[in-house]
């Protein structure tokens, strides 16, 4: 029995590897995002700007139609996801991140119709949101994001250390060169507006002009080295650890399924979503089941 069009939608635009759609749906998404971000780029030159307006304008149109259609088919199909309410998916989707983002990846266009004074600077940096919808379909931002969230305790005691760096560094300059350069380092707040500059780039945005403030901008812009080593080496970790539990739930998932020996058709259904859901190659699924494989024929043995 074939599934309601409804459903083939849903499935579709979430990406199901059950039809060989989704992968162009995804392609096709990513392709008119990326081609009307660089639209917008170059909009923002005004030699461009001036010689094919008309075409950029075309171009926004129809890309506007597209997004809205893609929102109003999620929007349609979502009310598939649960048999007891229409309404319960599509409310999740509609206040998710991803269905904000879509939301407002067609707001720019309908804002200048209705208030045509507008700034177009602020339109130009809404519609530059829309590269966002591209981390629908990689899960690299979101892995970051839970890579950063799971390492908070980390972030929390570097950013602690990064704070008294900038505190006792800026106060120090603010003696040392208060008195040369009031209008740069003539109060504390002056002073750790030069002391962020110098940590998080390595060389202060203000050239001290005594002995005292040129040991202090050395010995300042050496913990901004060791900071961002610091937060580097952390993210770098927790981004490590967070494909190595995906990995390893994936496994799980693997030998959970071989403990009969056998895989039904709805477990490799399962097993497909799962893949594209973490966004692993055939290659690492492969290795993952042979290697399931070989534990269970051993376990039986």
């Amino acid at each position: 029995m074939r599934p309601p069009l409804r459903q083939v939608v849903m499935d579709v635009l979430d990406g199901s590897p059950n039809y060989k759609a989704s992968r162009y749906v995804e392609w096709l998404i990513t392709i008119v995002v990326l081609t009307n971000c660089s639209a917008v780029i170059l909009d923002s030159v005004p030699e461009i700007h001036a010689e094919y307006k008309d075409f950029f304008h075309e171009f926004e149109f129809w890309s506007v139609m597209f997004f809205t259609l893609e929102y109003v088919l999620r929007v349609w199909s979502l009310g598939a996801k649960f048999a007891d309410s229409e309404w319960r998916g599509r409310r999740q989707y509609i206040f998710s991140p991803f269905g904000l983002i879509d939301f407002f990846a067609t707001m720019p266009h309908y804002l200048h119709i209705f208030f045509p004074t507008l700034d177009l600077r602020i339109l130009r940096v809404l519609r530059l949101l829309r590269v966002l919808k591209l981390s629908k379909y990689n899960t690299a931002l979101q892995d970051l994001f839970h890579a950063v969230y799971s390492e908070r305790k980390a972030f929390g005691s570097a950013a602690f250390l990064l704070t008294i760096a900038t505190v006792v560094s800026a106060s120090l300059m603010h003696f040392a060169e208060g008195h040369h350069q009031p209008e740069f380092f003539g109060t504390i707040p002056h002073s750790i507006y030069w002391a962020i500059v110098t940590i998080t780039s390595g060389y202060g945005n203000v050239d001290p002009m005594t002995k005292a403030g040129e040991a202090i901008a050395l010995i300042t812009g050496f913990l901004g080295v060791c900071m961002a080593a610091i937060m580097t080496g952390i993210v770098a970790s927790a981004f490590s650890n967070q494909v190595a539990r995906k990995k390893a739930a994936f496994e799980a998932q693997l030998r959970e399924i071989f403990k009969d020996g056998n895989m039904s058709e709805e477990e490799e259904a399962s097993l497909k979503r799962l893949q594209a859901h973490y966004r692993l190659t055939d290659e690492q699924v492969q290795a993952m089941l042979q290697r399931a494989q070989s534990k269970t024929a051993g376990v039986r043995s």
